[in-house]
């Protein structure tokens, strides 16, 4: 592991390269721009559709697998798998929407439709799985190497996974022309690539676990930069879809999209150009520069090896007189971890505030990402068939909760000691409201609540990572936040699979007389085509605002004791 002192230049170039990492962890989100495509040359209907949506959520968010390699593998090594899943799995799907591979057994000879269908589900599934294991790698490392700022960390990477479909939204309608088979070549092809330059700089560096200036306004500048760059890609978007611009001013446009993209680097450059001095008592062992490949991207806890120094100060007694108890048989086992500490995952899952969390952000994605899969077919039904503003739209609004909500709930939790999840609680009862909105179809709403949305949905990422570990330890975080992230795909189950896509098939065969749709491309027009839907998702997030509730009383006491001094505090005592 590279031995770096506090404040210096690697943990930044890291960071950076996270940033382009977490756009290509996005790849999922693409699926509205090429699901017509799987609708329309391959013959699905609806229900059929949502199901491949339904891979598309479990591939990207099952990662239990990555969260255990976490444990195992270096950085570049997850990178690496996370690539070739990405390039087999869209080259599949590109081979399929191209009709390149019509003359091959089974694949596109409709006699053999459900042969065909698991095919492309399995496919899918690998293809967007690339994002849990890229997503692991980058967010576990540099929540590590930025420990006491994790929240703002969390925010600024999944703020950037979210603007990933507004870039890829831009690369689609600028550079492919708006091409589905391109879009899934480019995917097959350029995110591997950027992944295997990438992997070369994240890697994990010893921390610094005190805050200062410098720090804060490095931080302050990359949210800004991102800010910056969600709000040109939204406005570009916009001016390429709404006005016949030439060629050069478009690609002008992806130009400066990759120039703002780099702001970031801008940091580790500045600190190389203007070096910062370190006095004789911060003078710190720099190490082998050459690091060691094989270094486990998560080793024994952090914080278990930060509080040598609160044992040795304060607890030496107590440990003493701790370890002659057990010897003389007064004590018989170890005790068990508090909230705050280092949890094991067996540990952890006997829970009850593990299991609220769960819940709370399974009902905050499960219900954002079934509107976010049928966000195509919902524009069509309300009568806007060009659908590439809504997602442009949805992404800059997922990036602004993603990245808001990280830099709103740090600095109320340390000045206010107010849990984070106070803030899910806030954006559930505001969702109850949006769906209602979609569900009345006003002229007019649709680019509202599709964009108010896009923040509640992103809200709910940008408080769950730092909540996971703040409660349960970053010594098996990957795990911990991959197992919470199993929300996203089994509401896209629930609720775009069984339930949106079900209720919009019958509408369709109301509306064109027939009994039942199957394996036939009708759509459904009008807003009774997921109205039901919608009412179901506003009373699922009524319950959700209730367990939230639940959740942050409970846990209030934990961030007492975490922010008690207006930053984060590791607990003095830890069980592994």
């Amino acid at each position: 592991m590279v031995t770096v002192k506090e404040g210096t230049r690697p943990p930044w170039v890291g960071l950076g390269a996270a940033v382009w990492v977490q756009i290509a962890a996005g790849n999922a989100y693409n699926f509205p721009l090429y699901s017509h495509s799987l609708k329309s040359v391959l013959g699905f209907s609806q229900r059929q559709l949502t199901m491949l949506g339904v891979a598309n959520d479990i591939g990207e968010n099952v990662g239990l697998v990555p969260g255990i390699a976490s444990n195992k593998l270096p950085p570049w090594m997850i990178l690496s798998i996370g690539a070739f899943a990405c390039f087999f799995g869209y080259g599949v799907l590109w081979l399929a929407v191209s009709r390149t591979v019509l003359s091959l057994p089974y694949w596109l000879i409709y006699d053999h439709q459900a042969w065909f269908m698991l095919q492309l589900w399995i496919s899918l599934c690998v293809a967007t799985n690339s994002s849990a294991w890229l997503t692991t790698a980058v967010l576990v490392t540099n929540m590590r190497n930025f420990p006491v700022s994790r929240g703002t960390v969390a925010g600024i990477l999944k703020g950037y996974g979210g603007l990933s479909a507004a870039v890829f939204t831009e690369i689609y309608s600028v550079l492919l022309r708006n091409s589905s088979s391109r879009l899934l070549l480019f995917l097959t092809l350029w995110v591997p690539a950027l992944c295997f330059v990438m992997m070369y700089f994240v890697r994990p560096c010893t921390p610094a676990y005190s805050e200062d200036s410098a720090e804060r306004g490095h931080f302050l500048f990359i949210q800004a930069a991102s800010v910056v760059v969600g709000i040109y890609v939204l406005t570009t978007t916009i001016l390429d879809d709404s006005f016949s611009l030439s060629a050069p001013i478009t690609y002008s446009f992806i130009t400066i999209m990759v120039v703002l993209l780099m702001a970031p680097l801008a940091i580790p450059l500045k600190m190389t150009l203007y070096p910062k001095r370190v006095g004789s008592s911060g003078n710190l062992d720099n190490g082998d520069n050459n690091a060691d490949e094989s270094e486990p991207l998560l080793k024994p806890s952090i914080s278990t090896a930060s509080l040598g120094s609160f044992r040795e100060g304060n607890d030496s007694s107590s440990d003493i007189a701790m370890l002659l108890a057990v010897g003389e048989g007064a004590v018989k086992r170890k005790r068990r971890p508090k909230r705050g500490e280092d949890f094991k995952f067996t540990e952890a899952v006997i829970k009850a505030d593990f299991w609220l969390l769960f819940l709370v952000y399974f009902v905050g994605v499960g219900t954002g990402v079934t509107v976010l899969n049928n966000l195509a077919q919902i524009g069509i039904a309300q009568g806007t068939h060009d659908t590439t503003i809504l997602l442009s739209l949805f992404s800059f609004g997922n990036f602004v909760g993603r990245l808001g909500g990280g830099v709103v709930s740090e600095h109320f939790v340390k000045t206010k000691t107010i849990p984070r999840t106070f803030w899910m609680t806030c954006t559930q009862i505001l969702m109850i409201f949006i769906y209602l909105l979609f569900a009345s179809a006003i002229s007019g709403t649709l680019y509202a609540a599709t964009g108010l949305l896009g923040i509640c949905y992103g809200v709910q990422f940008s408080i769950m990572i730092p909540t996971v570990s703040e409660l349960f330890g970053l010594r098996h975080f990957g795990l911990f936040y991959n197992f919470m992230s199993l929300g996203n795909p089994l509401g896209a189950f629930l609720f775009s699979g069984l339930l949106a896509g079900y209720i919009y098939d019958n509408e369709a065969a109301k509306q064109h007389g027939l009994n039942y749709l199957h394996g036939t491309n009708v759509s459904c027009l009008g807003p009774d085509c997921f109205r039901l839907t919608f009412l179901v998702l506003a009373g699922v997030c009524g319950v959700g605002t209730i367990l939230s509730v639940v959740l942050s009383t409970r846990i209030k006491p934990v961030y007492e004791m975490l922010y008690a001094g207006g930053s984060f505090r590791l607990p003095q005592n830890t069980s592994n």
